[in-house]
């Protein structure tokens, strides 16, 4: 019986961490409806301009749709990112909490546990490094000897992801495979 509490407490308490962190590290509501009050905004905008008798051309409105599409999509990838890494955590903390799970695959779940973290750790040192670099926005993913970068930028060259690849390769060490692609 006192293992049987046992384990219902500790499954409580790793879920409980779990959602703190996923608390924490997910985007704040606030932001959103200022998002949005933005978004109202553009759109008034083009319509005041046409009651001017200006209109906005159709270029501007498909700008300002694909900067609201690109948003959109970090947002997405960040949370499909965010929900695989949290469903992840849940199956290594069920194992590391099992009675029935022998010690050393106990320690892989931990040492596999410990890996993700450091993995998340260093992609949002990556992100605040590229962002720093003037970048609107980046989003990285790291899975073994890969790393996917995408860029929100305005502008890119080939100067540019490789300087990307060079900050990559300073912070990770030598990666083997590692791509940069850019959003408008």
């Amino acid at each position: 019986m006192l293992k049987k509490q046992t384990v219902w407490l500790l499954t409580m308490f790793s879920l409980v961490v779990v959602l703190s962190v996923y608390y924490v590290t997910s985007p704040q509501l606030t932001e959103q409806v200022a998002f949005e009050q933005k978004s109202e905004e553009k759109d008034l905008k083009p319509t005041d301009e046409a009651m001017k008798g200006e209109t906005a051309t159709e270029e501007e409105v498909t700008v300002e749709q694909s900067n609201t599409a690109s948003d959109d999509l970090f947002t997405a990838l960040r949370l499909e990112i965010e929900d695989e890494r949290s469903k992840l955590r849940q199956e290594l903390n069920a194992i590391v909490a099992s009675n029935n799970v022998s010690a050393e695959e106990k320690s892989k779940a931990i040492d596999q546990l410990q890996q993700l973290s450091n993995v998340a750790e260093k992609e949002a040192v990556l992100e605040t490094l590229i962002k720093s670099k003037g970048y609107d926005d980046a989003l990285v993913r790291v899975h073994e000897n890969q790393v996917h970068i995408t860029v929100k930028a305005k502008e890119h060259s080939k100067k540019a992801a490789n300087e990307i690849i060079q900050l990559v390769q300073s912070e990770l060490g030598r990666v083997q495979d590692v791509a940069v692609r850019f959003q408008k």
